[in-house]
């Protein structure tokens, strides 16, 4: 289904969805980050990325999984804590985040289904927005499969066109949405169709950046495992794990007890998001350390995204949203590490 929405009645559309908790990116004082609209707001087609994905919207940097009590004749006491049951709605998605959740969605949804983060997903329905002109000038999601009018993992795509959003609805999901404020939406013509096709050309046009022969990196970087590139190119960094933080695709987490001190003792299981550059990630009981040093923790990074996410479900394991290019305070740039991949392994 294809619509016409007013940018003036975008904010009514938004008053019609209070049956969703709705999300969308709000300004801060140098950044964009997504909360909870209370009211309706209208969306600056003209935002950069928020600093955190959606992904922490259904992944969330900490939470709950269950808490416990002292244990009895019968067990302990466990109360587990699951999402509530909320429909959700996350505007302003842009494109590479929504294709992140995607390959997301095959980690927590294999063999073992994590129902944390299933039930978050399932009641979430992301609304995103095209990249007329990439947010940042980092951005290279066309050398990973990507594009700034994607629409994998969205359940609506607005393009803005001026005055107006071009609405595509891509699930029943976002068909429901419209639904909601049919009212505000009119058909489209062939001539909005054609000038979003228009817009789509020169938005790829504006992408700079670029990762060579990117095809080729799993299999050179098999080649340089054990090279002494990984040294060289891990110097600057300070470990501060930016990088992998902001990563709309990084999902490792760690559990923790948090118990009390008093008796009858009680205590909660959390999840956190953990971070592959930290010294102590990998870490053993015995005090051994796998990976010891910086240049193992970068390999690690570089070698899950293009080259074990790949073998493994045919995909790249980042989407070219270059955050973590952008936000890197020693500016280690993924981009030109993988370049250098490809010439290191020529």
């Amino acid at each position: 289904m294809e619509k016409i929405l007013t940018k003036q009645s975008f904010p009514e559309w938004i008053e019609k969805l209070s049956a969703y908790k709705v999300y969308a990116p709000i300004k801060k004082e140098d950044h964009w980050d997504y909360e909870v609209v209370e009211k309706a707001v209208g969306l600056d087609p003209a935002y950069g990325n928020a600093v955190l994905s959606p992904k922490k919207i259904i992944f969330p940097q900490r939470e709950v999984l269950f808490e416990f009590g002292s244990q009895t004749k019968e067990g302990f006491d466990l109360k587990e804590n699951l999402p509530e049951d909320e429909a959700v709605v996350i505007f302003g998605v842009r494109p590479c985040d929504a294709k992140a959740l995607t390959g997301t969605d095959k980690v927590f949804s294999g063999d073992f289904e994590d129902p944390y983060y299933r039930k978050r997903r399932d009641a979430a329905t992301l609304v995103g927005l095209s990249c007329n002109t990439p947010p940042s000038k980092n951005c290279f999601c066309l050398s990973v499969d990507g594009s700034p009018f994607s629409k994998t993992g969205l359940d609506v795509l607005l393009t803005d066109l001026g005055e107006t959003y071009f609405v595509e609805t891509l699930s029943d999901k976002g068909e429901q949405l419209v639904n909601a404020a049919s009212a505000f939406f009119s058909d489209s013509k062939k001539k909005e169709k054609k000038e979003v096709e228009k817009l789509q050309i020169d938005a790829e046009k504006k992408i700079v950046r670029q990762v060579k022969d990117v095809k080729s990196l799993p299999g050179k970087l098999k080649e340089i495992f054990d090279s002494s590139f990984w040294d060289d190119e891990s110097l600057s960094c300070i470990r501060c794990g930016i990088c992998t933080y902001l990563c709309p695709t990084c999902h490792c987490f760690d559990i923790c007890d948090e118990v009390t001190c008093e008796y009858p003792l009680a205590g909660k299981r959390v999840r956190t998001w953990d971070n592959c550059q930290f010294p102590d990630f990998t870490m053993h009981s015995s005090g051994h350390n796998p990976r010891p040093d910086k240049a193992s923790r970068l390999r690690q990074r570089i070698q899950h995204k293009y080259n074990y996410f790949v073998e493994r479900y045919d995909e790249y394991q980042c989407t070219g949203c270059g955050r973590c290019i952008g936000k890197c305070p020693v500016g280690i740039d993924i981009i030109e590490v993988l370049n250098k991949v490809n010439e290191h392994g020529a």
